[in-house]
C-alpha cells in the first residue's frame, strides 16, 4: 500500500472496517528504531502506516493514560470504560464479535431471548456483488449502542466532575500517539502484515458475491 496516496477517509474507513482483535504489537517491537521523518511526504506516509499497525497498541496507551488520570475517581474510570467502549462499537469487527459472543451467553438461559439478540438476514444476488451490510449488535442497529454508551458516559463525566481531567489525559494521550507515530521507523513487517490484511479484505468481499 502506497500510504502517500491514502486519504484520512481511506485511513478512518480502513481503521473501522479491519479486525482488531489482534494482540497488541510486543513492546521490544513498538519501542524500538526512532528516527526524524526527513520530509513532510515521508512523514505522513510513516503516520498513516503506524497508525493502522499499531493501532491496538495505541488504543490500550490512551485507555492507561485515562485510567490513570482517573485513578481515584473510580465513577471516571466506568465513564472512560464506556467512552472507550462506544469508540470500539464503530469497528464493524469489534461489533460483530461482541454481538455474537453476547448471543452465545445468552442462549445458555435463554434461547427466544437469542434469537430475537441475531441480525436480521439479507437475501444475497449471485453473480453481482453483494450491498454492504448493515451492522447489527444483539439484533438492534449499532448506532443504537453507539449513542446509548456515549450519552451514559457523557452524564457520568459530568457527574464525576473529570471533564478536565478527562480533556487533558485525552490531549496526553493523542500527542503521544502523534509522536510515536511519527518518529516510529515503518518496519518490513508492518508493510507484509498490511498487504496480507488487504488480501484478506478483497478476499472477504469477494466471497460475499
Amino acid at each position: 500500500m502506497d500510504w502517500g496516496n491514502v486519504t484520512v477517509e481511506d485511513l478512518v474507513d480502513a481503521l473501522r472496517e479491519v479486525d482488531w482483535s489482534s494482540p497488541p504489537r510486543p513492546p521490544s517491537e513498538f519501542f524500538s528504531r526512532f528516527t526524524v521523518p526527513k520530509s513532510f511526504s515521508k512523514w505522513d506516509s510513516r503516520l498513516k502506516c503506524n497508525l493502522y499497525y499499531y493501532r491496538t497498541n495505541y488504543f490500550i496507551m490512551i485507555v492507561v493514560i485515562l485510567g490513570l488520570g482517573f485513578f481515584t475517581r473510580p465513577l471516571a474510570i466506568f465513564s472512560a470504560f464506556l467512552t472507550a467502549l462506544s469508540v470500539a462499537f464503530l469497528n464493524d469487527s469489534f461489533a460483530g464479535s461482541f454481538s455474537e459472543k453476547a448471543t452465545r451467553t445468552t442462549r445458555n438461559f435463554s434461547p427466544q431471548l437469542a434469537a430475537k439478540m441475531r441480525p436480521p438476514l439479507k437475501p444475497v444476488t449471485r453473480g453481482r456483488p453483494s450491498a454492504k451490510r448493515a451492522i447489527h449488535v444483539c439484533g438492534q442497529p449499532r448506532w443504537v449502542f453507539v449513542l446509548t454508551c456515549s450519552l451514559v458516559s457523557l452524564a457520568l463525566w459530568y457527574i464525576s466532575c473529570g471533564l478536565f481531567t478527562l480533556s487533558l489525559a485525552l490531549l496526553i494521550g493523542l500527542l503521544a500517539t502523534v509522536l510515536h507515530a511519527s518518529l516510529r521507523t515503518p518496519n518490513l513487517k508492518a508493510r507484509l502484515n498490511t498487504f496480507r490484511e488487504e488480501f484478506r479484505a478483497v478476499w472477504r468481499n469477494y466471497s460475499e458475491i
